[in-house]
């Protein structure tokens, strides 16, 4: 049975159809991503499903008691509330559970101030609060524009984990790749007014897509087969006086006037770079440092030209503060940054450059260049537009009236037709759709310079760089050879070594005793204490949930606190796991000495 069904919706926004005789059904234990081009009105669906925008047609049916949660691509905050107050507004639990839950999720997001008053919060920050807002206690059906932005490495796993344990519906919009086919059971893909439908992954969606075209282009096939067939016959002049006569031209018509599958457009990049000479860039002792707190220090590295460079780290490390020192926009304290004289940086930063209203798309981009040189040739703006996704009639389009993922396509397509030796590409995954993340990436593999990236995506990461610089304590960066996979794995095999040494003793201690089959003085003693020593961990987990609600104010003690309670609960595994082994000792030995 269906939670939730669109019915026949159609959109028009002035002469552009975003959605034409639409429905999808929606069922329990549906994870869906939605995806598709900007521009194709992913967000548009979201805001009409949660209720936020009326189709044209058709109608939203939802279930009796059926509770919707939506968070927006980019959250508004009306008034200045504190962040907590903020969070748990509205909800339907206002108990000290709810609020624990609401401190641990803000925590897992990097949001330690619980009181700080929403107004003085990044843009970065309140959509982590938007989305603490959407998790706790949450509702039948989630509805997920973006999510993962402005979420770091630890963020995205976290987020990963506790979606793929929600037992509720999951409807989203993300770009990132690995997260939809971890998280997702249902590919829905917006194409020219139509949703299709795919009960899949995103990895068998991408196998099942071209099933569906293929089967679309030999249907096409034939169509254009029997018409050339009917034109023959209706060129032999024959009147359709008769009624087989008159079946046949309605038939030949009918032919004529269908549509068939639109030959896609591919976002194509030439690739396009200034020449670059034999001295690049060199990072000479940096260090860089705000409120005495130390972000980069005494870094070091000579850029190679073939470098594909990733920058990863948590939230607020210096990842983007070491972007701008490396474009000028900033100093270091210490130490420098030596470009040699060919260096021509392209920066795709964050925030797009000012795009104001009344400009055309195509005299934005005339604005770097009418004309520019690319391996296959001299390429017009208009040109690369129209490989860029840019439509004639869409070029003429003042900026306005673009979507903000057509905004952040239209600012990448004129930061690489200034032919930059350099890339630095802050963030560039977020607010892109797939379909040009993957060209991108077809483009940067055949670009002639250095790329300089940082971003949380780990596909695009893994797709495109050949070396990771990880932000550690103190302002370290260290040096991992390969993609974030690569990185990841060498970063677990190093911690289970780590865990290996510790354990390794007393795995052998266990298995002598084991093999006696009695209990140890120590294993005696702690078979005869573990109920208390449990139940006083249970007590002091309940005492550390009521200090976290009593020092919600106190961002120093709060992360203490919450530090000590993952402390607790790791111990208190750690004994229950004990008590399990202990236990079935006990029992080993009682059935052994009867």
């Amino acid at each position: 049975m269906n939670i939730l069904n669109v019915e026949h919706i159609s959109k028009i926004y002035g002469e552009k159809v975003i959605f034409d005789d639409v429905s999808l059904g929606i069922h329990h234990g549906d994870k869906i991503g939605i995806i598709g081009v900007n521009g194709t009105g992913k967000s548009t669906l979201l805001k009409i499903i949660a209720g936020l925008e009326e189709p044209d047609q058709g109608e939203i049916i939802c279930g009796n008691g059926i509770r919707i949660s939506y968070l927006p691509q980019n959250p508004e905050f009306s008034g200045n509330p504190a962040i907590l107050s903020y969070v748990m507004e509205g909800k339907a639990h206002q108990d000290w559970q709810t609020e624990s839950e609401a401190k641990t999720i803000l925590t897992k997001l990097g949001i330690f101030d619980f009181e700080e008053k929403t107004e003085y919060l990044s843009g970065g920050q309140r959509k982590r609060v938007a989305l603490a807002r959407t998790l706790v206690d949450p509702t039948e059906i989630l509805v997920l524009d973006e999510p993962t932005n402005h979420l770091d490495h630890d963020m995205v796993s976290w987020l990963e984990e506790y979606l793929g344990q929600f037992k509720g519906v999951l409807i989203m919009v993300t770009h990132d790749r690995y997260f939809l086919d971890r998280v997702t059971n249902k590919i829905v893909e917006i194409d020219k007014g139509k949703l299709y439908e795919y009960d899949a992954n995103y990895s068998r969606f991408l196998e099942l897509k071209v099933q569906r075209e293929e089967m679309e282009m030999a249907s096409e096939r034939k169509r254009q087969s029997l018409l050339r067939v009917e034109m023959e016959w209706m060129k032999q002049g024959i009147k359709a006086r008769g009624t087989r006569q008159r079946a046949r031209t309605e038939r030949f018509e009918a032919l004529k006037n269908a549509k068939g599958p639109e030959i896609r457009q591919n976002v194509e990049i030439d690739s396009v770079s200034s020449r670059l000479g034999k001295k690049t860039i060199e990072f000479s002792h940096v260090s860089k440092g705000f409120n005495g707190h130390k972000l980069i220090s005494d870094f070091s590295y000579i850029v190679l030209r073939d470098d594909r460079l990733g920058f990863i780290g948590p939230n607020g490390c210096g990842k983007s503060t070491l972007m701008k020192m490396l474009t000028g926009s900033m100093e270091p304290d210490e130490g420098e940054i030596i470009k040699g004289e060919t260096i021509k940086i392209g920066y795709f930063a964050q925030e797009n450059r000012q795009m104001e209203g009344d400009i055309r798309v195509i005299d934005y981009i005339r604005d770097t260049a009418e004309y520019i040189q690319t391996a296959r040739g001299q390429a017009s703006a208009s040109q690369m537009l129209e490989r860029f996704l840019f439509p004639p009639e869409l070029q003429y389009t003042p900026l306005c009236k673009l979507s903000g993922g057509e905004k952040r396509r239209l600012y990448l397509l004129k930061v690489l037709m200034e032919a930059p030796n350099v890339l630095i590409l802050d963030e560039p995954t977020n607010d892109l759709d797939i379909a040009t993340l993957t060209i991108l990436e077809d483009y940067l593999d055949s670009f002639q310079g250095i790329v300089i990236t940082v971003s949380h995506d780990r596909y695009f990461l893994d797709r495109i760089v050949n070396r990771i610089f990880a932000f550690e304590e103190g302002g370290k960066l260290r040096q991992y050879e390969g993609g974030y996979t690569d990185y990841l794995e060498k970063s677990r095999k190093e911690e289970a070594l780590v865990e290996k040494k510790e354990k390794k003793p007393a795995k052998k201690f266990q298995k002598e005793h084991q093999k006696k089959l009695k209990f140890t003085f120590k294993e005696q003693k702690e078979y005869e204490t573990i109920d208390d020593e449990i139940a006083s961990l249970e007590e002091k987990l309940e005492k550390l949930d009521q200090e976290i609600m009593e020092n919600a104010t106190n961002s120093g003690k709060l992360a203490e606190l919450t530090a000590q309670k993952e402390e607790t609960e790791q111990q208190l595994e750690g004994k229950m796991d004990r008590w399990v082994y202990l236990n079935d000792l006990a029992e080993r030995i009682e059935q052994q000495n009867k």
